[in-house]
């Protein structure tokens, strides 16, 4: 059970839940109210989902062997589990498997309640899950951009839809945050693992261009989302009260200064891997409750 968990990265596994309350607070906000029934089974597949992803990604470490020669960080370079018994390697492919069983199901429940839609973001979405590590690594472009647009625009636009039988403006834009944040959880979290990366031959922006250029790309998405966030009150998307997740820009503003300077010095940079982490919680988590105030 402990390998089960262990490459699960539950301490991970807290973004889908605030990805998904973000998407459940923008429809009370849209609609008015949700089926409770249909949240409590979004939230499950946006875990179920996470779950796969993070699965994935520790048994083709292992198999590539990245994870022996990855310097570890509590934020960074998977969990580790596997290398304590790389025989355990079965059991985390039937993981994926009934993690990935679990999400489709739940997705052809909501094709068959609520829309055949759900179908074409759930298939966009395994199939993020299924390429990221083995190909989209290897294209810098696409690993920037594809975990911010599996957390950020399939689960948020996914878990939306799911309760409300529509999409919005106002969800399209609250995906954004996400967006933004996620790509820029996995840009910096890849500042540790460039060096064990090139060994087996992934691509990302620290490698190509360099950990410092990489900062600027790091900076700038960081400074979309909260243009990003108060675009939408100015354009009247989202409420007034979504600007308490403006109070993030005490952990952004010190969090960007200190990547720009340690961008190449990893005992400095290490505490900004923690608290961009908690950027991608608190930021979802502050908008969403803007949402029930407003």
């Amino acid at each position: 059970m402990k390998y089960i968990i262990g490459v699960m990265r539950p301490n991970f596994l807290l973004l889908a839940v605030a990805c998904t309350f973000l998407a459940m607070t923008a429809a009370i906000w849209t609609h008015g109210q949700v089926n409770p029934t249909y949240a409590v089974l979004a939230f499950i597949g946006a875990l179920a989902a996470h779950g796969c992803v993070n699965a994935i990604n520790e048994y083709m470490d292992v198999k590539s062997g990245l994870d022996f020669r990855t310097t570890r960080t509590p934020f960074s370079g998977g969990s580790g589990t596997l290398i304590q018994d790389t025989s355990k390697t079965s059991l985390v492919l039937w993981t994926v498997i009934v993690t990935a069983a679990i999400s489709a199901i739940i997705g052809i429940f909501f094709a068959i309640q609520v829309g055949w839609p759900i179908l074409i973001i759930g298939a966009m979405g395994l199939f993020v899950i299924f390429a990221y590590t083995p190909w989209f690594n290897k294209q810098p472009i696409l690993c920037l951009l594809s975990p911010g647009f599996g957390f950020g625009t399939l689960m948020v636009l996914g878990s939306y839809y799911v309760l409300t039988g529509t999409i919005t403006w106002t969800a399209v834009l609250s995906s954004f945050i996400p967006f933004f944040l996620v790509c820029n959880l996995l840009l910096l979290n890849q500042f540790p693992d460039a060096e064990a990366d090139k060994t087996v031959s992934r691509k990302h922006y620290p490698i190509l261009i360099g950990k410092q250029a990489s900062a600027v790309i790091y900076v700038s998405f960081l400074a979309a989302t909260y243009i990003t966030l108060v675009l939408g009150v100015i354009i009247n998307l989202t409420p007034a009260w979504t600007l308490l997740a403006l109070l993030t820009l005490f952990i952004a503003i010190p969090t960007a200064r200190s990547v720009l300077k340690n961008a190449e010095n990893l005992p400095a940079l290490l505490p900004s891997l923690g608290q961009n982490v908690l950027l991608n919680l608190i930021t979802p988590v502050l908008m969403g409750i803007g949402f029930l105030l407003g």
